[in-house]
């Protein structure tokens, strides 16, 4: 039987890495951003945008995109957990957990000030699964659109 590993991101993902990342953008395809997306998550000189790949005998079967940066408020970096997207096919079996669970072990390892993420309202069960890490704070999300 495989067991499910948590480990980065690394060049020779790509072609498992791609279908994970279309089914998280919802079909939103754009090959500029993907192409850029994937550059920074392996330019081993890029500190910020960092991935996890669960992987199962060589097959991924969820992703974890986070950016590091800093913050007012505090000398240590935060972690906007960008993304958290598990194969449909392998959902409610702990691996969106797991992959958070390990981010948040790397977070205490390098002493992160925080981890922060978002969730749409009506995703009940990855709300359900961040609440059991988290605090819920009481704010309103805008986006300006600049390009």
């Amino acid at each position: 039987m495989n067991k499910l590993v948590i480990r980065p991101l690394v060049l020779e993902d790509y072609s498992k890495w791609l279908p994970l990342w279309n089914g998280n953008n919802l079909g939103q395809h754009n090959e500029d951003v993907t192409a850029k997306t994937w550059e920074r998550l392996c330019d081993p000189k890029n500190t910020q945008v960092n991935g996890l790949a669960a992987d199962m005998g060589g097959r991924l079967l969820g992703i974890t995109h986070y950016i590091l940066h800093p913050t007012t408020g505090h000398i240590n970096q935060v972690c906007y957990m960008q993304d958290v997207y598990v194969d449909p096919a392998h959902r409610r079996k702990g691996i969106a957990k797991r992959m958070v669970e390990e981010l948040t072990k790397i977070a205490v390892r390098e002493k992160w000030a925080r981890m922060y993420w978002l969730t749409q309202t009506g995703n009940l069960e990855a709300k359900a699964m961040y609440e059991s890490f988290g605090v819920k704070l009481d704010f309103s999300f805008y986006v300006l659109p600049i390009s």
